[in-house]
């Protein structure tokens, strides 16, 4: 496996129907496909499933197989201190090198006093150098996936 400091997030096209996000996670289960974070956006109509997994290349199939619709984005995954404030310190951060964030989610982990933050930005590659700058430590694809 590859060790990128991205992250592949896969987005999942959902309908708005009894069942169908159950359906979706029984796949990745039946897949033996561990889910790290997720995040559901919704319309009247439908939903847009977004996943970090252990395996995005096998989920990736294995979704597709059951005539999913699926996209693979690139995100950064951020490792911040689980305290009141720690969000608000690494969006000031891109605030002040005006990177515009598109979207994130959070999710805690097994180590106690740790989080992650996973951020789509416009530009991730301006991004991940202003963080490096401050000190603020972007995970690698390994670290997740292998949570």
């Amino acid at each position: 496996m590859t060790i990128t400091m991205t992250i592949d997030q896969i987005s999942v096209f959902v309908e708005n129907k009894p069942g169908r996000l159950a359906e979706i996670t029984e796949i990745l289960g039946a897949a033996d496909i561990d889910l790290r974070a997720m995040s559901i956006a919704d319309t009247a109509d439908f939903g847009i499933l977004r996943i970090i997994v252990s395996e995005p290349d096998r989920a990736l199939e294995a979704l597709k197989s059951a005539n999913c619709v699926v996209s693979v984005t690139q995100v950064l995954a951020v490792a911040i201190e689980d305290a009141p404030g720690s969000l608000a310190k690494i969006l000031r951060i891109l605030a002040d090198a005006d990177v515009s964030v598109e979207y994130l989610y959070a999710f805690i982990t097994h180590t106690e006093g740790h989080a992650y933050v996973i951020l789509r930005v416009e530009d991730t590659g301006r991004a991940t150098e202003v963080f490096a700058e401050h000190g603020v430590k972007t995970a690698d694809s390994h670290e997740i996936y292998d949570l």
